[in-house]
């Protein structure tokens, strides 16, 4: 089966929305049981905002700030993945690509050789 085989199927709207959701869920759970992810919010965030003195209002605002500040960085990743992904698959990058890993292959053959 082709890479491209997949993407020529068609999905009924039922389908698509399950598998939107499921990315979503995989992405949010991965998020929220990075290590790194919940050091900053305990260590990093209570030095940038004196908690004790928040009320509700002004949660609700943090955790919208930081919803769509982590959605933007996010979405502008997925955005540069997305290019990269199609630049790849052109055939200019594979042969670039190819040519390159065959460069690599043969100065590590000349260096061995040189060395002995």
């Amino acid at each position: 089966m082709t890479p491209h085989a997949l993407d020529t199927i068609p999905l009924s709207s039922g389908a698509w929305r399950r598998d939107i959701f499921k990315s979503f869920l995989q992405g949010f759970l991965i998020s929220a049981s990075n290590p790194k992810v919940i050091l900053f919010y305990i260590a990093f965030l209570p030095t940038f905002i004196d908690l004790t003195v928040l009320n509700r209002s002004d949660m609700f605002l943090v955790v919208g700030l930081t919803l769509v500040g982590l959605m933007m960085g996010l979405m502008l990743v997925a955005s540069f993945a997305s290019s990269a992904r199609r630049f790849f698959q052109s055939a200019r990058a594979q042969k670039g690509t190819n040519r390159t890993a065959g460069s690599l292959m043969v100065a590590a053959g000349a260096f061995l050789v040189a060395k002995g």
